[in-house]
């Protein structure tokens, strides 16, 4: 929470400029993600080196800058899987409760909006499951 308290300190204007969204906003959206994020870990367990405000700054930040996720975790001191996984939760999350979910593509249409810029810079790789059957061995076999 170290690094959320810094931000918060920061005045209003330096904040919008530096997170990208005003402080009213961000603590909503921090209380939505601390909600998700208690009743995941209800089970207890060993807890995680990242916060919610800590995954709700990185998403942020990642919007914002563009930077790499393996930077990103070079600053948070976790792997660029981890930073993956905590933008896609709180992306997630944010959007699965409704108060921050973007419009549908029908309202962009009905809006005229005649150019839509999508960012795809980093994303999952979909790749086939390995296993025995699709395999060396298996493909020798059925060649003889």
């Amino acid at each position: 929470m170290d690094r959320v308290k810094n931000h918060l300190k920061m005045s209003n204007k330096q904040f919008k400029r530096i997170v990208g969204t005003t402080k009213p906003v961000f603590r909503s959206m921090l209380d939505v993600l601390q909600v998700a994020f208690d009743k995941l870990h209800e089970p207890g367990g060993k807890p995680p080196n990242l916060t919610p405000g800590d995954k709700l700054l990185i998403t942020l930040e990642y919007y914002r800058e563009y930077r790499v996720m393996e930077r990103i975790g070079m600053s948070y001191g976790c792997a660029k899987s981890t930073v993956s996984r905590s933008i896609n939760w709180v992306e997630d999350t944010l959007s699965a409760d409704g108060q921050f979910q973007l419009p549908g593509k029908r309202a962009l249409q009905e809006n005229d909006v005649k150019t839509v810029a999508i960012d795809v810079t980093e994303h999952r790789i979909e790749r086939p499951q390995k296993n025995r059957r699709t395999g060396i061995p298996a493909r020798k076999r059925n060649t003889r």
